[in-house]
């Protein structure tokens, strides 16, 4: 007769801990993404054409799709959000490093197969064949579409880029700034 009970008692334990699961299995699942938003966060890292262009195409498509969009501009990824070179106002290191980076975006080459700049126009070249937006017409996209885009500040001062020769538009930030869009983010990149 003690067997028996110990079976009830386990029995009925185990049914209250199913009820138990159950209920918050649903309730999971009446909220799934707590915490979690319509939102894509990406680092680029890269400002080699190619590289810039997927993370334009990717920031236009999700925009597109009504997801809330961030680029994290950093280290050589903020070639691709510079508009002109400035050597003025800089120390010896910083006009170093504005004479061996691209000025703009339309200076940038591959990541891949350049052969001295030979290959970002071949590129461009085949973008224009198959109406494929070019970079530019990308970035100006992800504007209008309010793709936020943030250049790194410790990146931006690390090189000795100006204000001057960013896009307009742009925020700066930190690390902080990023992780905070990222934690929010169902989809987070590095470029």
């Amino acid at each position: 007769m003690t067997i028996e009970m110990s079976e009830t008692f386990d029995t009925q334990t185990l049914l209250e801990r199913i009820n138990a699961l159950e209920s918050r299995v649903n309730e999971l699942e009446a909220h799934p993404s707590q915490g979690v938003e319509d939102r894509v966060a990406m680092v680029v890292f890269s400002g080699e054409l190619d590289k810039a262009i997927a993370a334009f195409i990717i920031a236009t498509g999700a925009a597109s799709m009504g997801l809330e969009v961030s680029m994290f501009f950093t280290f050589w990824g903020l070639n691709a959000v510079k508009k002109q070179k400035i050597f003025t106002g800089k120390d010896l290191l910083e006009q170093g490093f504005t004479a061996m980076l691209p000025g703009k975006l339309g200076e940038t080459g591959l990541s891949q197969m350049n052969f001295f700049g030979a290959g970002a126009q071949i590129i461009r070249g085949l973008m224009r064949k198959h109406d494929v937006s070019s970079p530019e017409e990308l970035f100006g996209l992800a504007q209008e579409l309010g793709v936020r885009m943030v250049v790194c500040d410790m990146s931006r001062e690390l090189l000795g880029v100006k204000d001057a020769e960013l896009v307009d538009g742009l925020e700066t930030g930190g690390v902080a700034t990023f992780l905070g869009d990222a934690a929010r983010a169902k989809v987070t990149l590095f470029i």
